[in-house]
């Protein structure tokens, strides 16, 4: 007789799962976010930028904690351009005087809000538009892709600078809001197009493509399932911006196209020492440097960010 096989019977395997080691308790699946932020904190990059990034934001909010003396009021007894005197750290005179017997160590200390508030307020908004009409472009598709894709491409042709003194050069008084809308309204095709490219990239993957048969609207698809995964690429490109902002802000502003005395800005300051620069070469060099700085520090902040969020560059 032929030989019987009996069936055998198999139980399901058991998923494997990962255990942290020296705790016995299972390891928690880490989300991009959670892995990148574990990226950053051994960034060196990310580190320095982050506490650059917070002097700053702790000197533009409390311009008072640094020094007490007024960055408007000038003395004629030190009208003579002194040098700096490097004794204490919070004094008037620790970068010495401008032509105009100011401070120069209290405007950079208080030029930091004008600029800050510039780089923060454009790139808000240029990010709120932006991530707006790349993503209704890249979702819905057809005509209103088309559509919107030539108006941003035809302001993405206007070259930003030359673009921003032509606005402001339309307003009589240049005061702070007016500076942030000119930037905004000619700043949002950047990050409007890295949206709507990873809005094309993701709308048709299986878990928008299940929300959508089991009759999600489209604005829950949208901020639930795919704004989320979009959100990566659009913070990468704004951290990077924000610093061309303050750079653009200083450059209107040293070209008489941006703020206006009395309103205190390190461009303003760069300007009016342009003259003493064999006289007195460190009332130019001072902001400047320190719009260095500030702009080197949201480089830095951007660059980590974008290698955390970035798989192919870890």
């Amino acid at each position: 007789m032929p030989e019987v096989i009996e069936p055998t019977t198999t139980s399901p395997k058991t998923p494997t799962v990962e255990v942290l080691p020296g705790t016995g308790k299972p390891e928690k699946a880490r989300s991009l976010w959670t892995d990148a932020w574990g990226q950053l904190r051994r960034n060196p990059l990310f580190v320095v930028s982050a506490i650059l990034i917070v002097l700053l934001l702790v000197m533009a909010i409390a311009p008072g904690l640094f020094t007490g003396a007024s960055p408007r009021d000038g003395d004629l007894a030190n009208r003579y351009l002194q040098k700096p005197h490097w004794g204490n750290f919070f004094a008037p005179d620790w970068f010495g005087y401008d032509v105009q017997g100011r401070s120069i160590y209290a405007r950079v200390v208080h030029g930091t809000r004008n600029s800050i508030a510039v780089a923060v307020g454009v790139t808000l908004i240029v990010t709120a538009v932006g991530t707006v009409v790349g993503m209704t472009a890249g979702y819905f598709g057809g005509w209103l892709d088309a559509v919107l894709s030539r108006i941003i491409d035809i302001f993405f042709g206007i070259p930003f600078l030359l673009g921003a003194m032509v606005v402001l050069t339309t307003f009589a008084e240049r005061k702070l809001p007016v500076i942030i809308l000119a930037l905004a309204f000619l700043g949002w095709t950047q990050i409007a197009r890295v949206a709507r490219g990873a809005v094309i990239s993701i709308k048709h993957n299986d878990y928008v493509v299940a929300a959508r048969a089991l009759g999600a609207s489209t604005s829950r698809i949208m901020l639930r399932h795919i704004l989320p995964n979009a959100v990566a690429p659009v913070i990468v490109v704004a951290t990077i911006a924000l610093g061309g902002y303050i750079a653009t802000e200083a450059t209107l502003s040293f070209l008489g196209i941006g703020l206006a005395e009395p309103a205190v800005s390190w461009g303003l300051d760069v300007s009016a020492a342009k003259d003493q620069l064999r006289t007195a070469p460190h009332v130019l060099l001072i902001p400047s440097v320190m719009v260095s700085i500030t702009v080197l520090a949201f480089l830095m902040f951007g660059d980590a960010v974008r290698s955390a969020l970035d798989p192919k560059l870890r």
